[in-house]
């Protein structure tokens, strides 16, 4: 069953590393790392999906993104610093816990395994720079209509479909906004027969407009 699974992952160093870990399998809702703590693993994600967020200390969460199979997070951990971010579980989900001394024998092994890892560096660098500039620039109409569209994949019939199932929460936590906020802009999005939502499943039935 774990040889399937790691078999299944598409991106040749994320099989290779999972290969080289101890595989672990979390319930929902787990916390797998703690803000703060200090890194010492890299885990690649076999099943299941986690959430990464950044969290104040009143509670508050801005959720940065999901990770599914085949991704991997914890790459800061060559260096020894504590998380930049926390990730839980949002479903059963199964890992390879690679360990630091393990991550640094397998690029001692493949020197292309450090040039992946500072590529996904780089792509998370970018992505970093482009939520503040959206934080910084957009409102929060606009943050959601863009995150709505960044996640959309397209259908035959001409929409768009969210294949992750998301409450307004969820899009809260993500663009920085109140629940209240989000709730306002979906029913103004629904009247205007921009978006539909069934079962929390959303699907664009067309662009939304780049200002409201």
């Amino acid at each position: 069953m774990v040889a399937h699974l790691i078999a299944r992952i598409a991106d040749t160093m994320g099989r290779e590393l999972a290969k080289r870990g101890t595989v672990r399998t979390y319930p929902r809702n787990t916390i797998l790392v703690n803000e703060g703590d200090r890194a010492d693993s890299l885990f690649v994600v076999l099943e299941g999906r986690v959430k990464v967020y950044v969290a104040e200390p009143s509670g508050r969460e801005m959720v940065l993104g999901f990770l599914g199979p085949g991704e991997y997070f914890g790459e800061m951990a060559l260096d020894g610093s504590p998380r930049s971010a926390s990730v839980m579980t949002v479903e059963p989900t199964t890992c390879s816990v690679v360990t630091h001394a393990l991550l640094r024998e397998a690029i001692a092994a493949d020197p292309d395994v450090a040039m992946n890892l500072i590529g996904k560096l780089i792509e998370r660098a970018r992505s970093a720079t482009e939520s503040v500039k959206n934080l910084a620039l957009m409102d929060v109409y606009g943050r959601v209509a863009r995150l709505l569209l960044s996640l959309a994949v397209e259908q035959p019939d001409g929409t768009a479909v969210v294949p992750q199932r998301m409450t307004q929460q969820d899009i809260a936590d993500r663009v920085g906004a109140s629940r209240d906020m989000v709730s306002r802009i979906f029913k103004d999005l629904t009247a205007g027969g921009y978006v539909a939502v069934n079962d929390r499943t959303i699907t664009i039935l067309r662009k939304p407009p780049a200002r409201w």
